[in-house]
């Protein structure tokens, strides 16, 4: 296989010069750069990848690191990220990190060492300051889906503050005062947003008519059927609605309540959130608050290829991309009061 030596022999031109003028940091006179592209030609060379990234001081892989890839949500937003790497003809070095931290740390070291020009980093559990400075010490960097507050990178979020209320003020005006919010922890950014604008909602419409109960969890199917069974429990003092705030928690919800013999809107309405399972296939669809989990994918990977630390050391900005809450049957009002 002919070589870089080989080109510059036949061009009448320096290693150096063939190098430079691939790697695109070299204007050439056309006369010049034909004869390096005519060389090419007839010995079929084929550019040596890695050594090229090694000249460029680049390796043209963008690390992802995501808690899960067996969710609708994550296997969706990691599908995305993929689908405009390519485009950019960019490789992806993927990180699971099972929601463990001490996997976060040690996929971030890993990257630290240059394995990457820069990552997109989700968790899904509380962020602290050791994560943060890890985080902030990576290189170029995005905290995509929920925060960690110390890391002084760019982050991008769905509206889960305008999600939240969206499905809030959709209950309380179909007729609905008794609620049950099932949702992530407080340290969680979502789950606090999700939670804020939901009271926000039901308020607006209800007023001091609404009670709002919550179960906490993490967004797991098993804490859906937990929520589930408790809800089932309580006979007829249950809330008439119910907002559960992601696809898991929604399908381990339905489950429970398929088993127990309880309708859906007759007995209680529910509204989801995420909306990127396949809702509209159950039995009744679900009416659920929809993200955009593939533009938040590319958006995330533009986010990192474009950004350029701020002169006078200021926090990048924070970019929400809106939610669109999607009606479907689930929802009905409540045939008692509360």
């Amino acid at each position: 296989m002919a070589n870089l030596q080989d080109v510059a022999q036949r061009a009448k031109v320096s290693k150096t010069t063939v190098s430079r003028y691939l790697n695109g940091s070299l204007e050439l006179p056309k006369r010049t750069a034909e004869a390096i592209d005519t060389a090419i030609r007839e010995l079929d060379y084929v550019p040596n990848a890695h050594a090229r990234r090694l000249s460029l001081g680049r390796s043209e892989t963008i690390a992802l690191m995501v808690p899960d890839i067996s969710t609708p949500f994550f296997s969706t937003f990691v599908a995305s990220v993929e689908a405009e790497a390519d485009r950019r003809n960019l490789s992806l070095s993927l990180h699971a990190t099972l929601n463990r931290r001490e996997r976060e740390i040690s996929y971030l070291d890993h990257i630290r060492q240059g394995r990457a020009d820069g990552l997109i980093f989700i968790t899904n559990h509380a962020g602290d300051a050791a994560l943060a400075d890890k985080i902030n010490t990576a290189g170029p960097c995005v905290v995509v889906d929920e925060d960690v507050p110390a890391a002084r990178v760019p982050k991008l979020f769905c509206d889960n503050e305008a999600g939240g209320y969206a499905a809030g003020r959709h209950l309380a005006e179909i007729g609905h005062r008794h609620f049950l919010f099932i949702g992530g922890v407080d340290e969680m950014i979502s789950g606090a947003r999700r939670h804020a604008g939901f009271l926000r909602g039901v308020h607006e419409v209800a007023g001091e008519a609404a009670r709002v109960e919550r179960a906490c969890g993490p967004y797991t199917f098993e804490a859906g059927r937990s929520a589930a069974r408790a809800f089932v429990a309580r006979g007829d003092t249950r809330p008439t609605a119910i907002f559960a705030t992601s696809d898991e928690l929604l399908i381990g919800l339905y489950e429970v309540l398929r088993d127990s013999g309880l309708s859906v809107p007759r007995d209680v309405s529910i509204v989801g959130f995420d909306d990127v399972g396949p809702l509209h296939l159950f039995a009744p669809a679900v009416t659920a608050v929809r993200q955009p989990v593939r533009e938040l994918g590319k958006r995330a990977l533009e986010l990192l290829l474009d950004h350029k630390p701020e002169e006078d050391g200021t926090l990048p900005q924070e970019e929400l991309l809106p939610v669109t809450l999607i009606e479907r049957d689930s929802v009905a009002p409540p045939i008692r009061s509360a």
